[in-house]
């Protein structure tokens, strides 16, 4: 029997739901088998407030289980997704947004009013616009991730999380069995040669390529950080590539960036990496900018807005 499914999106980009067609031929008995979709936007025509609009309140199927993508920024995010924990006896948070506060968090660490302005206004190009503040759903004070506003019953992070990963969650879910998540962090998977720590003693930014062969297996590539790049691999949730594969940045010769969140679901990336570094003999204060490290995980008041002082100045 399959299982009814509902499907939202808040403040995202619709990377995860690339992700979710990316899964492949596989999507077609998993929609078709195990899944009934009862509520989709991206996929279906199913009004909020009735096929008329007349409605009063939104009008979400009731599902098992509810699949939620982005973050919550502003009352209708929120709106939608407490309908959607009310509707549906699962929740699962998918996606670094959803998870984490993702990339949008990032307005976290700016005055709000000046960010809105920032985004809305081009004044360089545009004099006179202004923030839209006629029917559009008002803006919250902070970007939030799902979990800060519902319970969430399982968090599957990534931007975009791997097909094969949602793949294998779905199918877990609709057949009624437990689906395991990785516990442990990108070094922990990660195959790359390492030499020891002390190799250098400040970070460097990744502006010129690392020393490795393509030709190689990535097998054989020393430690990026070891090289003094950047890696947010020590403290960055592995699967990313999906089952059983190094990570996906890595086999690149590419720093990792944190993007599937911290490895403790509670973690706070930034403080964790300046341990890391101080551990590897690496010199934190050469960070160029420490708040970056929080780039996919700022929500949960890990990013904050950096107050000014009367003078002006930062503080």
């Amino acid at each position: 029997m399959a299982v009814r499914a509902a499907f939202e999106w808040l403040n995202s980009c619709s990377g995860c739901e690339i992700a979710i067609l990316n899964i492949g031929e596989a999507l077609i008995p998993l929609i078709t088998e195990h899944l009934e979709i009862v509520h989709a936007p991206i996929l279906m025509d199913h009004k909020y407030l009735g096929q008329c609009g007349d409605g009063r309140k939104l009008e979400i199927p009731e599902a098992e289980v509810g699949i939620v993508s982005g973050g919550v920024s502003n009352t209708e995010h929120l709106e939608i997704l407490l309908a959607m924990r009310e509707k549906c006896r699962m929740l699962i948070a998918l996606g670094t947004c959803a998870s984490h506060g993702g990339i949008p968090a990032l307005m976290n660490g700016q005055d709000r009013k000046e960010g809105w302005e920032g985004v809305f206004a081009t004044s360089t190009t545009d004099p006179g616009c202004a923030v839209p503040d006629v029917e559009v759903p008002a803006p919250l004070d902070r970007v939030y991730a799902c979990d800060e506003k519902v319970a969430i019953d399982l968090v599957l992070p990534g931007c975009p999380p791997n097909p094969a990963r949602i793949a294998e969650v779905l199918t877990a879910v609709a057949q009624g069995r437990d689906t395991l998540l990785p516990g442990k962090s990108v070094c922990d998977t990660c195959p790359v040669r390492r030499e020891g720590k002390g190799a250098v003693s400040v970070v460097r930014r990744f502006l010129t390529n690392a020393d490795f062969d393509a030709e190689e297996p990535v097998g054989k590539m020393r430690c990026l950080l070891e090289q003094g790049f950047m890696c947010m691999g020590p403290v960055t949730a592995a699967g990313c590539a999906g089952l059983d594969l190094p990570p996906s940045c890595i086999r690149a010769g590419v720093p990792c960036r944190g993007c599937f969140g911290p490895v403790r679901r509670d973690g706070n990336q930034m403080l964790d990496m300046m341990n890391a570094l101080a551990s590897n003999g690496i010199d934190f204060k050469s960070v160029v900018d420490r708040r970056s490290l929080l780039r996919f995980s700022g929500a949960h008041g890990l990013l904050r807005q950096i107050r000014k002082n009367p003078a002006g100045k930062k503080g």
